[in-house]
């Protein structure tokens, strides 16, 4: 535990915690800067950082967190606030606890920026009564909320990349090369890095697929002189499986690990067609680093628009983007149905494949 913050910002109104929970992505750092610049400058906000998600709000773990602190953060790949994915209702957390921790900081309201799990206990902590807004986070793309995420943008050119590299090895090899990359409920990244990349098979976790599909299309690549490339979603499953691959347990809010379907198909399919078949998990590398271009304007804009929500005093909202707007919505609407990959896109990918 750090300790006590100084009193800053006297003619404030109100004072912020800003955290970030969660798996980290590319363009964190933007959100908290866009938030800080905006929030200090337009509406006199002040605001402290809130080490590492949830367990620095029940933990009291705070960090100064004004211009000075945040300048020059836009272009950093991760977090400086840290994360972690702590469930806040749990252990010695819950809104007792939150409320005393708030109250003895002088923090008004909390930002919370993350994903699914993250805004869900965000707004479980709303409707008890807390003043909160939320900012969307996923590398997956798959709030139904937004249009895009930051951090997907620099995710698929991270994976198209990586995939463009193990072509050139598989075709010096002559192998089928499958890589796996994110995608827990939805297919995503799966489906524009490997429309990027010209994948001879793009398999996500929207659609089931048959090992004797998938044989099919490394046996067409290979009948044409090429190595086969395959781009699998963690969360893919074939016809014959109920659940995603999962070999690591539980998350802090319940949901499986997963990871290592890319290395599960690889030896079927090299058992089914003789070819050689490696596979290759991209995994955290896609989180990391530095964010693109898009990201950067992107997660910019939603700090920028956070501010104004709190000092709006806009509470249970998030900020999202629709077109090339940023809107405001409930925290509600980032909670319903995962924004899935439509059966018409992947079928307009498949006729590219083999």
């Amino acid at each position: 535990m750090c300790p006590p913050l100084a009193a800053v910002g006297k003619n404030s109104d109100m004072r912020i915690g800003v955290l970030t929970s969660g798996g980290d992505a590319p363009g964190l750092n933007a959100v908290i800067r866009g938030a800080v610049l905006n929030g200090e400058r337009q509406y006199g906000l002040d605001f402290v950082g809130i080490r590492d998600g949830w367990r620095g709000l029940v933990d009291a773990d705070f960090q100064p967190l004004e211009r000075q602190h945040v300048k020059g953060i836009g272009k950093l790949g991760g977090t400086i606030l840290g994360s972690s994915r702590t469930n806040p209702f749990e252990g010695k957390g819950g809104i007792d606890r939150i409320n005393q921790v708030m109250a003895d900081a002088g923090m008004d309201a909390i930002l919370a920026i993350g994903g699914e799990g993250s805004l869900a206990a965000a707004n479980r902590l709303y409707e008890a009564g807390i003043k909160i807004v939320g900012v969307p986070k996923t590398v997956d793309n798959d709030l139904s909320a937004t249009d895009y995420t930051f951090g997907f943008d620099t995710a698929v050119n991270i994976a198209t990349e990586a995939m463009d590299r193990l072509r050139t090895t598989g075709d010096s090899h002559h192998r089928c090369m499958v890589a796996e990359v994110m995608g827990r409920h939805v297919g995503w990244i799966a489906l524009h890095s490997g429309m990027a990349v010209g994948a001879h098979a793009i398999l996500i976790p929207e659609r089931k697929t048959s090992l004797e599909e998938i044989v099919g299309w490394v046996s067409s690549a290979v009948e044409r002189g090429r190595a086969p490339l395959v781009c699998v979603a963690e969360g893919f499953l074939l016809d014959t499986m109920d659940d995603a691959h999962s070999e690591r347990g539980l998350d802090a809010f319940g949901r499986p690990r997963l990871g290592g379907i890319g290395e599960k198909l690889a030896p079927l399919i090299e058992k089914a067609t003789g070819i050689e078949t490696r596979a290759t998990t991209l995994g955290h590398i896609q989180r990391g680093g530095t964010p693109s271009a898009f990201d950067r304007v992107l997660a910019t804009r939603f700090g920028m628009n956070a501010a104004r929500l709190i000092a709006e005093k806009q509470w249970g909202n998030i900020v999202a983007l629709r077109g090339t707007d940023i809107i405001t919505t409930s925290l509600e609407s980032a909670l319903g149905e995962l924004k899935t990959v439509p059966l018409e896109r992947w079928d307009e990918a498949a006729l590219l494949f083999g």
